[in-house]
């Protein structure tokens, strides 16, 4: 409840609300048992009539009938708010967390988190504040009012309460261990389900269709077997408590009769409390049903809290520095990072390099030997263990996160493309860009021609990650959209792996313009367009082996020459084709 303190005042009212109501449904038994009483007396010639009772009761009825209106009407709108900011809470929080959370959990089950996890509230909300207060004010004021018209039926009322109370206690207990596993197999449903719709081409054109539904359908099998123990818990639980409701009925009349009989308890009286038992019985099916989809909805919550706990990584400091005009020169001074189980651990040892401003730095080497990881510490997407990485000589754990990325642009090995525009996706890397600098951007990378082939042109829709364009249209999007983000800083990581050699051709002559001025990373297995880099590093297992120019490199005849002979790449020669150029201005 401590995600309503900020309307508090709203919160507590519609708590008084409930307890009126909750007065209100009591009173009418009372009433309804005093009008009884007036009546016989009427009847027999003496009293003075139930009208009194009846106006009485009309007045409560008008009450009721409009404080239930007003709780009602607002207790849906304050669940409906806190609904959309509990979502937008786990939101923010999900994508503050860094891509290794993200890769350990999926993205199936962190969907999952967000939204089953606010729902799961918003139903707790709604139901506490529009029906449980009400319910449980109600049991609450009844027992001593039972117990100022009689101890003996307040007794019998009492008996079915704890009956109630205790069964569902015990069933809570006995299933709390089923719903997490059902909570664990709804994730896992989830989970492959988005996994599978994500690569619906994969699955269609190796023909898994018939695997994949097998397998859905066991996972769906696990999941209702789990449930099956629990739902059987319940439905005893059901029964049972009918079976308790009916016995304190019979009970409540055959002592009622008693009473009469021997003029201790008046019919109005007996009648009151067959009302009172109607009603207890009433409000606690009520309360036994909203525990048990409490139950249900407690591993959800508790995924949504876990996902709102986890601590985002990087941590910025709170006086961390802005970082204003750079230069762009980079520093690396024994940087190690290293993840993995003990023994099998994965990552970078002693990494020591320095970047001037303007210069360009080209990373090669075997598939897994950290070129990624090394560059990635820099965005301070991973944060090192050891050692320390510069930036204009600023410790980058100083800086706000913020600036320090404002200062990168980033081309990754997957495009990271959204289901949005082709002009939203390259305005990502400058918000707010007007469509001359959009298109500027495009025809830089090379991509304008073909965006104006596309139906609408830069308002074509692409499609979930790009799916509606080709790998290399995909990689010239994402180029065009570090392109405009305009830092004086870029890292290309496989920025050309998915291009076909003639529009790697044409981008690497804009290359070649774009990181005048700019201190640029480049990551290649195609070492034809890493060679005339002003420094060439070569990682294998996680540290540096080699460094120097592409002909140094070559003539060390190491791993960089080896690389160069299996792949039959030379220097390229000069290209004479004129490429546009982009006035760059780096203050930040």
């Amino acid at each position: 409840m401590r995600l309503l303190a900020p309307e508090r005042v709203l919160t507590w009212t519609l708590v008084i609300a409930s307890g009126a109501v909750g007065a209100v449904h009591l009173a009418e038994p009372i009433l309804f048992g005093h009008v009884v009483d007036a009546l016989a007396l009427t009847r027999g010639g003496g009293g003075h009539g139930p009208l009194r009772y009846i106006a009485a009761w009309s007045v409560l009825g008008v009450f009721g009938i409009a404080a239930s209106v007003v709780l009602s009407v607002l207790a849906d709108r304050l669940a409906h708010r806190h609904q959309l900011n509990a979502m937008q809470n786990a939101f923010q929080r999900a994508i503050a967390l860094p891509a290794s959370y993200h890769t350990g959990r999926g993205s199936g089950a962190m969907m999952r988190s967000v939204v089953a996890g606010s729902e799961a509230m918003f139903w707790i909300w709604l139901t506490t504040l529009r029906d449980q207060l009400p319910a449980v004010f109600g049991i609450l004021l009844l027992v001593p009012a039972g117990l100022a018209m009689d101890p003996r039926m307040a007794a019998i009322l009492a008996l079915l309460a704890i009956v109630y109370t205790a069964s569902n206690v015990y069933v809570i207990r006995r299933t709390a261990a089923g719903q997490r596993d059902i909570e664990r197999y709804q994730s896992d449903v989830s989970t492959r389900m988005h996994d599978v719709i994500g690569n619906v081409s994969i699955v269609q054109s190796y023909t898994r269709l018939l695997a994949e539904q097998t397998a859905m359908r066991e996972l769906t099998a696990a999941l209702l077997r789990a449930r099956y123990p629990v739902l059987t818990f319940w439905g005893v639980l059901t029964v049972l408590q009918r079976s308790a409701a009916t016995l304190s009925m019979v009970a409540m009349f055959t002592l009622g009769a008693h009473l009469v009989k021997t003029q201790r308890l008046s019919v109005g009286e007996v009648v009151s409390f067959a009302n009172f038992a109607a009603l207890l019985i009433g409000k606690l099916d009520q309360v036994s049903g909203f525990l048990a989809r409490i139950s249900q909805l407690l591993a959800p919550v508790g995924s949504y809290f876990q996902l709102l706990d986890e601590r985002p990584n990087p941590v910025e400091l709170p006086n961390a520095l802005h970082l204003k005009q750079v230069m762009g020169a980079v520093r690396y001074e024994s940087v190690s990072f290293r993840y993995g189980e003990p023994g099998k651990s994965q990552g970078v040892s002693e990494i020591d390099f320095e970047a001037k401003p303007g210069q360009t730095i080209a990373f090669v080497g075997p598939t897994g030997s950290g070129k990624s990881t090394t560059l990635a510490l820099l965005q301070r997407m991973l944060t090192p263990s050891e050692g320390s990485i510069y930036i204009d000589d600023h410790e980058i754990r100083t800086l706000s996160l913020t600036s320090l990325r404002d200062a990168i642009a980033v081309v990754f090995q997957e495009a990271g493309l959204f289901n949005r525009s082709i002009a939203e996706n390259i305005e990502i890397g400058r918000p707010g860009a007007d469509q001359t600098a959009i298109e500027d951007a495009a025809r830089l990378a090379e991509a304008h021609e073909f965006i104006l082939e596309k139906p609408g042109g830069y308002d074509f829709i692409i499609g979930e990650r790009g799916a509606a364009l080709s790998g290399g249209e995909r990689q010239r999007l994402a180029l065009a959209r570090a392109i405009l983000k305009d830092a004086p800083i870029f890292i290309f990581d496989e920025a050309t792996s998915a291009l076909d050699v003639a529009t790697e051709a044409k981008i690497k002559r804009a290359l070649d313009q774009l990181r005048r001025g700019r201190t640029t990373f480049i990551i290649a297995h195609r070492l034809s367009t890493v060679a005339d880099a002003d420094l060439i590093l070569v990682l294998e297992h996680g540290q540096i082996v080699e460094r120097g120019s592409f002909s140094e490199l070559v003539a060390q005849q190491g791993l960089f020459a080896r690389m160069v002979r299996e792949g039959g790449f030379n220097v390229p020669e000069a290209d004479t084709e004129s490429a546009p150029v982009m006035h760059v201005a780096h203050s930040r």
